[in-house]
């Protein structure tokens, strides 16, 4: 999976208390940070995620690029909502921490989430844009929430002037019954990073459990980690006792038991007396014996007369 750096820039205006998105446009966008971090750290764990919002007295970096997700976590809690956004000063704020960020192997990529009306005349972004294609760095816009004809045009301009090999993506987003989580799943944004898309989302598997939600084990990893983890340990270890069982329910090798030796029954090895039998001695009748007695006691009365 790609090795990327990623700022995700969130919108903190006004217009994120609206509630047309469910359950309100701020909240929903805390929700799709949370996939997103999952999705690129499950990725490549090597990769890094930082976060900065772009409403208020101007934009702020809350969280440098990490791995650690409760700081993410924090730094959306610690947003304020409040007033108008700074689009083209936060992605060029954004542009300079991943500058700065430390693996300079990784590729460099900016999501931003849109609600509010854009302030920027569309010549100063289109200039943005060629800036920070030079600069090789990938944008990502997801729109939602004010999606008036005026804004749209001047993100579909940006969009025209940065798109290219390194995968930037603008993607427009009305309000509607899911959740926007739900709806970036099937976008080209995160279909790189192996994210399975949730129910009602993209196509099922065969046999997928639809009751399920399209992720495995019915669980989101996202939301409730521990668990899917234990689920996916269970199951491993399931699948390691089968294998184990399996060459003992196979057939058995034949054995040497029950195969009858060459002359017959077989003899012991010792008599009945204590001596020695062998394979070639012939068994006695017990006439024969009484007849030797006989013998036996007709040559000791010859010796005694």
């Amino acid at each position: 999976m790609v090795l990327e750096a990623t700022m995700i820039v969130v919108d903190n205006s006004e217009s994120s208390r609206n509630g047309d998105y469910v359950p309100s446009r701020w909240e929903a966008q805390v929700d799709a940070v949370n996939l997103i971090f999952t999705a690129k750290t499950e990725a490549n764990p090597e990769s890094t995620v930082g976060l900065m919002n772009m409403a208020g007295k101007g934009p702020e970096v809350l969280v440098t690029l990490t791995d650690n997700f409760g700081k993410i976590l924090d730094g959306m809690h610690r947003t304020k909502i409040r007033g108008h956004t700074h689009l083209a000063t936060a992605i060029q704020i954004a542009g300079l921490a991943l500058k700065h960020r430390q693996n300079k192997s990784q590729r460099c990529r900016i999501i931003v989430f849109t609600c509010s009306p854009i302030h920027e005349d569309e010549k100063q972004l289109v200039q943005l844009a060629k800036k920070m294609k030079k600069n090789k760095v990938s944008i990502d816009f997801i729109a939602f929430g004010d999606l008036e004809p005026e804004f749209t045009k001047k993100l579909e301009a940006f969009h025209e002037n940065i798109k290219g090999g390194d995968g930037s993506h603008l993607e427009i987003i009305p309000p509607g019954p899911s959740l926007l989580s739900d709806r970036i799943l099937s976008t080209p944004i995160l279909a790189g990073d192996g994210v399975a898309p949730r129910g009602g989302e993209g196509e099922m598997g065969a046999g997928g459990d639809a009751g399920g939600g399209g992720f495995e084990f019915g669980v989101d990893p996202s939301t409730d980690p521990e668990l899917a983890l234990a689920l996916r340990m269970s199951m491993e270890e399931e699948k390691a006792r089968r294998e184990k069982e399996k060459p003992a329910e196979g057939p058995k090798e034949p054995t040497l038991e029950g195969i009858p030796e060459e002359g017959g029954e077989t003899q012991p090895l010792l008599s009945g007396d204590g001596e020695a039998s062998g394979s070639g001695d012939a068994p006695v009748s017990k006439p024969d014996e009484e007849e030797k007695d006989k013998k036996h006691e007709g040559l000791d009365k010859m010796d005694m007369s």
